[in-house]
């Protein structure tokens, strides 16, 4: 294998998970093992792509660890509760790579998880700076901070140009989850 890369997928646009459930299924088809820590989903809503990996796509191993999304409408959770599901979320990452047996590793939301300040941005740099030499990181989520996009190797930003959130229409099953 060659040398594992760190990848970023940030902005404000719609499609950073789906962008990388993407190379989780280039991946799996080259016989890769993947690992999706996904740091803010709290798997309560079940999103098609998950559920089907789950069931057809034993190569890809997607663990929701968060405590849902942040400070939207209908999150009664302490911030203190965030911060020990994204630290428990870095844990359990941490652990599963012990054994070596993944290729490519997608943290989801986690630059958001950086952002909100859910997650020390030391403990990612320094994950990142330490990582198996083989293994391909990629980080999504909005608002990249600045040291890891630095750390990158490659970085690609999702513009949101039109979205129909913004006119009240909901998310629809089998398109946005």
């Amino acid at each position: 294998m060659t040398k594992g890369l760190i990848y970023i997928i940030t902005g404000d646009g719609k499609g950073k998970t789906t962008a990388s459930f993407g190379l989780a299924l280039r991946a799996a088809g080259n016989g890769w093992k993947t690992l999706v820590i996904q740091f803010l989903k709290d798997g309560s809503w079940k999103s098609g792509e998950v559920e089907y990996i789950a069931k057809h796509i034993p190569e890809i191993d997607v663990i929701s660890c968060g405590g849902g999304f942040v400070g939207i409408a209908h999150d009664n959770k302490s911030k203190s509760h965030h911060i020990n599901k994204a630290e428990e979320a870095f844990k359990i990452m941490a652990d599963k790579l012990k054994k070596g047996d993944y290729q490519l590793l997608i943290l989801d939301e986690i630059n958001v998880a950086i952002d909100l300040k859910l997650i020390e941005l030391s403990h990612v740099t320094q994950f990142l700076k330490t990582k198996p030499k083989n293994l391909h990181v990629v980080l999504t989520g909005r608002n990249a901070h600045p040291t890891i996009i630095k750390l990158a190797n490659m970085v690609s930003e999702i513009k949101n140009i039109k979205h129909p959130f913004n006119n009240g229409q909901t998310a629809q099953k089998g398109i946005d989850y």
